[in-house]
């Protein structure tokens, strides 16, 4: 059976098709990713639900000339495969395959690397102002979704946008909302009406005929636009956009491929910023992923009969689920406790705390710097605000951390889930910055658990804490430690020593701890003692502590999945040069001062030098 798909390389090899033809490309890049996925895992449901909207934009626009920018990325796996990755597919967020988002450096179609949400308005505004300054005439085009729509950032660049009047093609693509029957063939003529290069033509005519009337024409046109306008925006859709500045189109069937080809041809030839709203359908071609698009958002590997994830039952519970669960207990004895989301109630296990209290959870989208000042505002009134943020994601609310909370010194819980290495999402997703942007604002405690166990005491600390906490934990299942039933709390800035003995002393940090101890098992093994310590806290650090390892010891080891520059292991040094304890050799284990890539978090720890076993081949090599 001859395939389609098999006979495309360039984007312009669509150029020939019929549209029978697209439709069918379209139903083989479905399936081609579906069989793909299932093996390497990553974001199904998003990349199904844009195929027809990737097939139609390649159809219509000249890429690389032309530029597309997609919001996030996780949705442009077809638009990997139409631009030459078809055959290197099967690699896709595997350890030296391609990418699960955009990359710059892996293809010329990728216009602008990606991973974050509501940048694209932004970047692709910037792109429209390049290429007038260097008098082109390219289309630049952007693809963001109703969820990434949320951002500020967003907003921001919808204002600028509509304000500078570049020709620019924002498409909203919208998976949450059905369409409506009589309202979507309102908007649909609506759409045809307003994109018609008669409707445009008439348009200029009629301001024309107003302006040439002797003495008033001016008032006259003024009176009519603003009665247009206001018709406009209470019965048009995207009224909103309209009074920003943008054309609205829309919304139309973001799954029929002849509407699309037929609203991108007319909108190619339109002048000013021009917004097209896609209604698409989550999941498309794949039934579990349509029945359930927020399981199939972002997925491991998986049996396509049954859409059943392929992986090892396990009884341990993961970080984020004893988080979950801690904090519903601690809620029932504490109606100031509020949580928040920046749009991931299920990724953060708040789903189930929302579940419990409906009234204390609050999901401001994605957010994240509103969710910090929200929380501000909250603890300002008595409240307890809770944020929960991925890590990498936390990084976009820095001045809120530093500003509205720790400034203010309210009490402000920011769970961090996800920190460190979190596998093939690769460098847009790595938690591996956060105790260097963090651990230098005034008034703010870090910690973070050694395991499960930990996390769920660290929880009932930092709640009854008066000021700032941010408290750290990793991606994934714990440690099958047992699970203790009160809240015992942890004292402020103590480390725990878990193993003494010898002149070598591991510090660790978080995850960390266990890997130190398997290397100091290691060296056991082989005749040298060590020590090894829980550090618990970033900051403050256990001062007594490190200033007794350094008179005492010859070597002190430092191991943290943060990067080096800024770290943990730099804020030991840093005590140690303070008190002038010099006389001890420090080592410290971390990340280096690059983008960490894509792949499996247990490559990339032994890769990094971040398992038991390479810990204690470097203390080796270190002390020889």
């Amino acid at each position: 059976m001859n395939h389609i798909l098999d006979t495309i390389d360039t984007p312009d090899a669509l150029k020939n098709l019929s549209l029978g033809e697209l439709k069918k490309l379209a139903q083989e890049l479905r399936g081609f990713i579906i069989q793909n996925v299932a093996k390497t895992g990553g974001h199904l449901a998003p990349s199904l639900g844009v195929v027809d909207l990737t097939v139609a934009l390649y159809k219509v626009f000249n890429c690389p000339s032309d530029k597309i920018v997609w919001d996030v990325g996780h949705q442009a796996y077809a638009h990997k495969i139409l631009t030459g990755r078809r055959d290197v597919f099967h690699t896709l967020r595997q350890s030296g395959g391609i990418t699960g988002f955009p990359n710059r450096s892996e293809s010329k179609y990728d216009s602008f690397g990606v991973g974050h949400s509501s940048t694209s308005i932004s970047a692709a505004l910037g792109m429209a102002i390049a290429r007038d300054l260097d008098h082109k005439k390219n289309h630049v085009i952007t693809v963001i979704g109703d969820g990434a729509l949320t951002g500020g950032e967003a907003f921001e660049a919808l204002n600028h946008a509509g304000d500078l009047g570049k020709d620019l093609i924002v498409i909203l693509n919208d998976n949450e909302m059905s369409i409506d029957r009589n309202v979507g063939a309102m908007s649909e003529y609506l759409s045809k009406m307003r994109t018609a290069p008669k409707y445009n033509k008439a348009k200029k005519d009629l301001e024309g005929l107003l302006r040439r009337i002797p003495a008033i024409g001016d008032t006259v046109l003024k009176t009519a636009e603003h009665i247009k306008d206001s018709v406009r925006f209470f019965l048009v859709p995207g009224g909103l956009f309209e009074e920003m500045g943008f054309t609205y189109v829309g919304p139309i069937d973001g799954n029929n491929m002849e509407i699309l080809l037929e609203v991108l041809e007319k909108a190619k030839k339109m002048h000013g910023p021009i917004l097209i709203h896609t209604l698409t359908k989550k999941g498309k071609g794949y039934l579990p992923a349509e029945i359930e698009p927020d399981k199939f958002h972002g997925i491991g590997k998986f049996d396509i009969a049954s859409g059943e994830p392929n992986k090892a039952a396990t009884n341990i519970p993961s970080y984020t689920s004893i988080f979950s669960k801690a904090l519903i207990e601690l809620a029932q004895t504490n109606e100031d406790i509020v949580a928040i989301t920046a749009g991931m109630p299920s990724g953060t296990g708040l789903k189930k705390f929302g579940e419990f209290y409906p009234t204390r959870l609050f999901d401001v989208g994605i957010a994240e710097q509103h969710a910090i000042t929200l929380a501000a505002g909250l603890a300002s009134q008595g409240k307890k605000p809770v944020v929960v943020l991925y890590s990498t994601f936390a990084q976009r609310a820095y001045d809120q951390i530093l500003h509205d909370v720790c400034l203010q010194n309210l009490p402000v819980v920011l769970g961090l889930d996800r920190a460190g290495l979190v596998g093939e999402d690769g460098p847009t997703h790595h938690g591996v910055f956060d105790y260097s942007y963090l651990r230098h604002m005034p008034n703010l405690t870090i910690m973070a658990p050694k395991d499960e166990n930990e996390l769920r005491q660290m929880l009932g600390t930092a709640i009854a804490m008066d000021g700032p906490v941010v408290l750290r934990y990793p991606r994934g299942c714990g440690l099958g430690v047992p699970i203790e039933a009160d809240f015992s709390g942890i004292p402020i800035g103590k480390a725990e020593q878990i193993r003494s003995g010898g002149k070598i002393a591991f510090v660790g940090i978080g995850s960390m701890v266990d890997a130190c101890a398997k290397a100091s098992d290691l060296l056991r093994v082989a005749g040298v003692e060590s020590t090894v310590i829980n550090a618990r806290f970033v900051k403050p650090l256990d001062h007594i502590l490190l200033q007794q390892l350094a008179r005492q010891m010859d070597v002190i080891v430092t191991v943290e999945d943060n990067v080096l520059a800024g770290g943990f292991g730099s804020a030991v040094l840093e005590l140690l040069n303070e008190d002038q304890l010099n006389d001890v050799k420090v080592l410290r284990c971390g990340l280096p001062d690059h983008f960490i890539e894509q792949g499996s978090r247990t490559e990339l720890l032994q890769k990094y030098n971040l398992t038991g076993e390479t810990i204690a081949a470097m203390v080796r090599n270190f002390i020889q």
